[in-house]
């Protein structure tokens, strides 16, 4: 294995981190006040971040996530993860500016690979051009979705259309004005066995029948800068039948292609998130005096920034190793890895938020520093994408079957 940085992985980090601090930063403040008067912060679309897209795309920071050139950067995921992770330190703002983020991201992996030609000109082309967004629909709030078989709304062929009929919830993006097309996942097969019973269909939003309830908030955030994480009923929605995404009853296996990349996506720029808080930790202990001492010489905050210094290096490795093995073995052959870091990176950065919170003391806990948005983001992804049990479930089964008695 060999983690060097490509000398193109070089030339665009260097233009990243210019593109950050001479942009991207300074558009933090900017941000919040655009989005403080608008009269609907879940819908609005912040000029700003128009300005931002512009920059990028002008610096060829563009659709960097994408391995295939036809529609992409074709950037290993190796060699990715190093710009994703930038990009992390201004979850809100560095993404979308390149056009890499959730949940736009894993909708155009699957319309990439996936959709037919029609699809792609209608729905992938758009999207690669910034110039509408995508929601993914599939956890459901009547059953624990964290057992995607459990998922109950259903696609119904109905001569040359399906019937979609069904509640979700924590579709993401729904809200936002730009977003035009729900992926919907749901029961097109109910006889077949519980891995092939799903499909999914693309769903225009505006397609009568689709009632968004509500954006759901996380520990009280609703992420304007996101959209919103939307409920969404959908009451016997009608499209054409070639809007069915792949075939029917495959979309367990579509589901795994987009997730795997995905998780690893929140992985990496998690780990910028971590950086950034630890940062903020190292300069609020210089800045700050406690009975009589700098907090940075105060031995529990000198703890602090050791482990994290240390656990965010562990959580690297784990995530460039996984990164390589999905680039030479594939995805399918890294299941492991990618459950690995998808339950110990968000934990790892949780506590360096955590203890960045601390340090900081109420400021900590304000809007007038990241880390509470931060901390939010890094808790959610203990449950989005997969809780941690059930990806621990994953790789102790994985790790078992080395041992399993030959049967006779």
């Amino acid at each position: 294995m060999d983690f060097a940085l490509s000398e193109r992985t070089e030339e665009l980090k260097h233009e990243l981190l210019d593109f950050m601090e001479t942009h991207v930063y300074p558009a933090e403040p900017v941000l919040r006040s655009q989005v403080a008067a608008a009269v609907d912060p879940l819908s609005f679309e912040a000029p700003i971040k128009d300005d931002l897209k512009k920059e990028a795309r002008s610096r060829g920071l563009w659709n960097l996530f994408l391995p295939e050139h036809k529609w992409g950067a074709g950037l290993t995921n190796l060699e990715y993860a190093p710009l994703a992770e930038i990009t992390g330190m201004c979850n809100e703002l560095a993404p979308e500016a390149l056009n890499c983020s959730a949940p736009d991201t894993g909708n155009m992996e699957l319309l990439a690979r996936f959709g037919s030609h029609e699809q792609q000109d209608r729905w992938l082309v758009p999207l690669l051009e910034g110039e509408i967004r995508s929601c993914y629909s599939m956890t459901e709030p009547e059953v624990a979705s964290s057992d995607a078989s459990n998922i109950k709304t259903s696609i119904v062929r109905d001569g040359d259309e399906y019937v979609v009929n069904g509640r979700k919830w924590w579709s993401s993006g729904a809200m936002r004005a730009r977003c035009e097309l729900l992926v919907v996942m749901g029961v097109s097969n109910p006889d077949a066995d519980p891995h092939h019973r799903h499909s999914m269909i693309l769903v225009p939003r505006d397609t009568p029948g689709v009632n968004i309830i509500r954006s759901v908030p996380v520990f009280g955030y609703t992420h304007p800068t996101f959209g919103g994480h939307a409920e969404i009923v959908y009451d016997n929605v009608r499209v054409p039948a070639e809007d069915l995404l792949g075939e029917e009853g495959n979309s367990f296996g579509m589901a795994q292609a987009r997730l795997g990349p995905g998780r690893i996506h929140h992985c990496m720029r998690l780990l910028g998130q971590a950086e950034r808080a630890l940062e903020l930790m190292c300069r609020r202990a210089h800045e700050r005096v406690a009975f009589g001492k700098k907090l940075a010489e105060q031995g529990v905050v000198q703890e602090w920034i050791a482990d994290a210094r240390i656990e965010i290096e562990q959580a690297r490795l784990l995530v460039l190793k996984t990164a390589w093995l999905m680039d030479t073995i594939g995805n399918k052959g890294a299941k492991t890895e990618i459950s690995a870091i998808k339950v110990s990176v968000p934990a790892v950065v949780s506590r360096v938020h955590d203890h960045a919170i601390q340090v900081f003391g109420g400021a900590g806990l304000s809007d007038d520093f990241p880390l509470a948005s931060f901390y939010t983001d890094a808790r959610y992804l203990r449950i989005g994408d997969g809780p941690d049990e059930v990806h621990r479930m994953s790789v102790a089964r994985r790790e078992l079957r080395k041992y399993e008695a030959p049967s006779v």
